[in-house]
């Protein structure tokens, strides 16, 4: 039976590597967003200049669902691993429901369109629709990131 020396360190000294991503951050701009059903994630993620690749990013899926199956399209969502995201601003004058359901993931194409397909198919269940998708990473230090 060994030690393992390495985690002995990282709970002396903290963690290893850097903190992961925190979606409530204020330094979060949006660098990649897809609201057209015909574009594929791959060209989205293609035409994405702010979006540094090997990062953590803060996936959304913004949804519409009947105000009475809000509960259970969060709680489904929750099971692979989403929470949703704070609104901002009142209610609208559609009769659907705003929901914006968000995690964090190193975002790639194929694992972008597996998510999406998740989303649209879990809002059609609940009689409602996938409207598109988002993803936010910190502002660059330089300031050259522009939303998309």
């Amino acid at each position: 039976m060994g030690i393992d020396v390495g985690r002995g360190w990282r709970r002396w000294f903290g963690r290893s590597g850097p903190a992961p991503l925190d979606p409530s951050r204020a330094d979060l701009v949006v660098v990649v967003a897809s609201f057209d059903d015909a574009e594929a994630c791959s060209t989205a993620l293609a035409r994405a200049t702010a979006l540094i690749a090997d990062a953590p990013a803060v996936l959304r899926h913004h949804l519409r669902v009947p105000p009475g199956q809000v509960e259970a399209v969060c709680g489904i969502a929750a099971q692979a691993g989403y929470a949703p995201a704070p609104q901002v601003g009142g209610p609208g004058t559609d009769i659907m429901e705003t929901v914006i359901l968000q995690r964090v993931q190193v975002l790639d194409a194929l694992h972008c369109s597996q998510e999406r397909s998740r989303m649209a198919g879990l809002a059609q269940r609940h009689e409602g629709t996938a409207d598109g998708w988002d993803a936010l990473q910190p502002r660059p230090t330089n300031g050259t990131a522009t939303e998309q």
